[in-house]
């Protein structure tokens, strides 16, 4: 008899602490599965510590295969519920598609960015939920605060100077509390030109900071946070974003090229589609944390509605600590109804107290109930993160004793761009990457910068580029930095270092006959000329109109998926020769006989591709390339190779030019 097969939906608090207790009750008495779109459990309250600087990314990153003995995990993202076939079907990071067949399925998969309908909010803020979001935010500031350390104008050193962080709850106090303390350090090191320091500026439309929180907390943190400089505005919000700044409730316009969107979580969008009852956005089951009229299924975390039994007629609230211990209670009910545990149990807990990390020796807590701050409140607070943490924990200390003793590393890696980061996404702890299908999106198609910020370069996901501006993301061409084509405050030119490259540059989008593009006609793996052998003869040729498709052309026969990728976009790149031009638009040079060590010229018939034509036949057209690796000796029949430069586009001579050509 086949064992049961549980699969679990998502690897937060909620299904990684399901996870590790179906792996202990079980005993290899059911199949466990864990789905989830990364391969690392995210501790998120220490995430604000890793955009400062404190923390390595890696730090809060707790290996799934390493930490769940017993336990299958499949990377994926789930996109659909079979409930009667009792099946997940799944998108894996490279594309593919996939079925889990289960006989009990916990759905822990978790939150993901709220937002509120204000425009330009979509377009021009990051939120902050997951690694990606805080790798980039940590490089945006350092950029920034460099950037206005160069800058001879006040007001727009003032403008990069100011970063404004939406939402005063628990994430938005800590990053506008972090950020403040690290943007200071890096001008005490390398003071700005103008004498100006960095501005943090929290809003919110409550009436006062950390609303969840006791009163007396509350106005502990607003005191630590105005100390620092932290401009706290309560009762306003955003009323409209712009490349260049935002526009506030209260009518006060605010330049800057950073925004910050913490004002909330909902819950995963993929719940919505199982067309059973719902609260607010979350699943409803009941106190035993199982669906109503559908034994199989449970539901625990953030997407789950939770009935409060401490506090009846309420619903358990949308927090790490509840998740946490859903988790296990689940667990423990799953592995009862399977008949290999104990008795289902309902979920009670009562709040043990909450902590905020402010940076430094400060923090606000009321652990047991009891308020604290100041350095007691601090150190409370990280015991209570290193006790919670499920790994990590010797790390985590010792980046907290060096960061004590030695300065931050203010560096940049450009590892995550803007539009790798969009705030209207379904999946939110895994970056955009080019050639990945846009699996997360859950709104517009173009990505979601900050004011100032570029959208996605073209011929990468999700869109065109907005113009570059005076802002923080680098524009389509400096490296890093802003600039206009060639000048200063515009647009770059298309094939300047760092920017968008131009068609047949490295990176971008090649020119029809470049390696990894669409090959002109006449090309190695692309449709012939005509008049070549296996394309369309050319007028008054003889031999009728063949097929225009090659045997072996990638992609020549159709995609056999729709997420199927041809070998094109693994070639490698063309590389430049120096002082030539690197411009796709310009014409190449005419073919010209070369004595080049990489290229050897033989009478008759082949190219090193492996291509023949018939004696006699016209040459093709072809675009000049650089030297490629001398490789096995070329077959004889070499035809006349073509000048050694740089690639450049493929003339044609068959009907009008197309983009590309000249």
């Amino acid at each position: 008899m086949s064992r049961p097969r549980i699969v679990i939906v998502g690897a937060g608090f909620a299904g990684y602490r399901t996870a590790r207790t179906l792996s202990r009750l079980t005993r290899h008495q059911a199949d466990i599965v864990l789905l989830n779109p990364t391969d690392y459990f995210l501790y998120l309250p220490l995430l604000p510590q890793v955009a400062a600087g404190i923390l390595e990314p890696r730090r809060v990153s707790v290996s799934l295969s390493g930490t769940l003995p017993r336990v299958r995990l499949v990377l994926g993202e789930a996109d659909g519920i079979d409930l009667d076939g009792r099946t997940v079907h799944y998108t894996d990071p490279e594309g593919g598609e996939g079925t889990l067949r289960y006989d009990r399925l916990v759905l822990a998969a978790g939150s993901v960015n709220k937002l509120l309908p204000i425009p330009g909010v979509a377009e021009h803020a990051h939120g902050f939920r997951g690694l990606p979001e805080a790798l980039y935010l940590r490089d945006h500031v350092t950029r920034q605060v460099e950037l206005a350390a160069a800058a001879d104008d006040r007001a727009e050193c003032a403008a990069r100077c100011t970063f404004v962080v939406v939402g005063a709850g628990y994430t938005g106090t800590e990053v506008a509390a972090h950020g403040q303390m690290y943007t200071d350090a890096q001008v005490r090191r390398h003071p700005m030109r103008t004498g100006m320091r960095p501005r943090w500026m929290l809003l919110d439309v409550a009436e006062r900071v950390l609303p969840e929180m006791d009163e007396r907390l509350s106005r502990t943190a607003e005191r630590v946070l105005r100390q620092r400089g932290v401009d706290v505005r309560m009762g306003t919000s955003v009323k409209e974003a712009t490349h260049d700044g935002v526009l506030l409730t209260d009518g006060t316009t605010v330049d800057t090229r950073t925004l910050v969107w913490c004002v909330g979580v909902r819950p995963d969008p993929l719940v919505e589609s199982l067309g059973l009852p719902m609260e607010r956005g979350r699943l409803l089951v009941d106190p035993h944390l199982q669906v109503p009229g559908r034994p199989e299924l449970f539901a625990c975390g953030d997407v789950a509605a939770v009935p409060d039994l401490t506090k009846p007629g309420q619903y358990t609230p949308m927090t790490a600590q509840h998740a946490w211990r859903h988790g296990k209670v689940c667990a423990e009910n799953v592995a009862a109804s399977l008949g290999i545990g104990g008795q289902r149990r309902a979920y009670r807990h009562r709040d043990m107290g909450f902590v905020v990390d402010l940076g430094g020796a400060k923090a606000a807590a009321n652990p047991l109930g009891v308020p604290m701050s100041g350095p007691a409140a601090g150190a409370v607070t990280r015991g209570y993160h290193l006790a919670a943490m499920p790994g990590n924990r010797v790390r985590v200390a010792a980046d907290w004793l060096l960061d004590a003793v030695l300065p931050r590393q203010a560096v940049q890696l450009g590892l995550v761009r803007s539009w790798s980061v969009p705030l209207e996404s379904a999946s939110p702890e895994v970056a955009r990457v080019p050639g990945r299908p846009d699996a997360g999106s859950a709104g517009s198609a173009g990505s979601a910068g900050g004011p100032g910020r570029t959208e996605p370069a073209e011929g990468r996901p999700s869109g065109e580029p907005a113009k570059a501006r005076p802002g923080e993301e680098p524009a389509k061409s400096q490296p890093d930095g802003e600039s206009g084509k060639s000048q200063p405050g515009g647009e770059p030119a298309k094939s300047q270092p760092g920017g968008e490259p131009a068609k047949s540059q490295p990176g971008g989008e090649p020119a029809k006959g470049q390696p990894g593009g669409e090959p002109a006609k006449g090309q190695p793996g692309g449709e012939p000329a005509k008049g070549q052998p296996g394309g369309e003869p050319a007028k008054a040729q003889p031999g009728g109109e063949p097929a225009r498709k090659h045997p072996g052309r990638p992609g020549a026969d159709g995609a056999s998926g729709k997420r199927h990728r041809t070998s094109e976009s693994t070639r490698p790149r063309p590389a430049h020769a120096p002082g030539t031009s690197r411009k796709a638009a310009e014409p190449s040079a005419a073919p010209k006989p070369s004595t080049g060590a990489r290229r050897s010229e033989a009478p008759g018939g082949t190219r090193s591709s492996g291509r023949t034509r018939s004696p006699g036949a016209p040459a093709p057209t072809r675009s000049a390339g650089p030297p490629a690796d001398p490789g096995p000796e070329p077959p004889p029949n070499q035809p006349p190779p073509g000048p050694d430069i740089a690639p450049g586009p493929v003339k044609r001579t068959d009907g009008p030019a197309v983009e590309g050509d000249s």
